[in-house]
């Protein structure tokens, strides 16, 4: 892995935040008055005109972007219009809240989905490998904000087992949780048996069985990390997936994280807050990536090997 091919993925990095957040500010501006959203037409003139120049809202928008790009790299990334507090303040009070949820349903997910995949892969072509890929489709195929409902539906209004909104305890994780890992584990289920399979299929695999080296050792030595690299590739993916369905869980479960904090900020026009959500969550997704990717060469010599080759045919 070379300077060059690290110094390249951090500038594509840099340059994805910069799109999102110039198309979210953009967009967010086009998009209506945010003193007359908030406010509402009954409030005087008079004192919408102020705080719109207090906002530096009366302003042309190329202006405002300017100006918001320049405390972006002095460290101020705005302030609540709706309390006045800075939005990086807003923002990362919700963020344990997020992370928590995320963490739970990420172990959940790797637990659930990569032995399922293994399983399935180690019994192709039977009732039980059907059976589970039957499984892992239903749940890819059933939406997140229908599952969380027809959750809270059963086990908190018909049966009054479990809490239906709130996150003080650890009752208040299942659904939620549920809900995300539900669809998450059915993909890594799904990605790991056909992983497992193509390599189960290589000419390593047969020659190691006809060494005599039992089949355990070779699943669990040879098989499994081999198809372990190209299930790598999925989790770049699967912080994207969890960010999304992070944002329908919490608003259908009125989980207090960062997801619903920028459905509630998107509603309210409370603009600093929502370009520092999405900055956080462009952040996030981007670093995921990138944590992918370096893992992934890390992994794989061949890939390594290529992009050094890459790197030298381009000086």
């Amino acid at each position: 892995m070379t300077g060059r091919f690290v110094i390249q993925k951090l500038f594509r990095a840099l340059l994805t935040i910069w799109i999102i957040v110039t198309f979210v500010f953009i967009v967010m501006r086009m998009s209506g008055d945010s003193v007359l959203m908030i406010f509402g037409p009954d409030v005087d003139p008079n004192a919408m005109e102020t705080l719109r120049k207090e906002w530096g809202l009366d302003k042309p928008i190329w202006q405002q972007y300017l100006y918001y790009i320049g405390n972006i790299f002095q460290g101020d990334l705005g302030k609540s219009y709706l309390d006045g507090r800075a939005a990086f303040d807003v923002v990362m009070e919700r963020l344990p809240k997020t992370l928590s949820l995320m963490g739970v349903t990420a172990i959940f997910t790797f637990l659930i989905g990569i032995p399922a995949g293994i399983f399935s892969a180690l019994h192709h072509n039977t009732r039980t490998d059907r059976a589970t890929m039957t499984l892992a489709v239903m749940g890819l195929s059933i939406p997140n904000f229908f599952l969380g409902v027809l959750l809270i539906l059963l086990f908190s209004v018909t049966w009054q087992l479990l809490p239906s909104a709130g996150s003080e305890s650890a009752l208040h994780f299942i659904m939620p949780v549920i809900t995300m890992a539900t669809a998450e584990a059915s993909v890594f289920a799904r990605f790991t048996r056909s992983a497992m399979l193509e390599v189960l299929n290589q000419p390593y695999i047969r020659t190691a069985l006809a060494k005599g080296v039992p089949w355990k050792t070779v699943v669990r030595e040879h098989a499994f990390p081999n198809a372990a690299i190209p299930t790598v590739t999925i989790a770049g993916f699967f912080v994207g997936s969890l960010v999304v369905g992070g944002v329908v869980t919490e608003n259908v479960f009125a989980w207090p994280g960062v997801g619903r904090l920028l459905v509630s900020a998107v509603a309210n026009r409370d603009l600093a807050v929502v370009q520092m959500a999405v900055f956080l969550i462009a952040f996030s997704m981007v670093a995921a990536n990138l944590v992918v990717d370096f893992t992934y060469g890390w992994l794989d010599p061949r890939v390594r090997d290529l992009r050094a080759e890459n790197s030298g045919e381009g000086t």
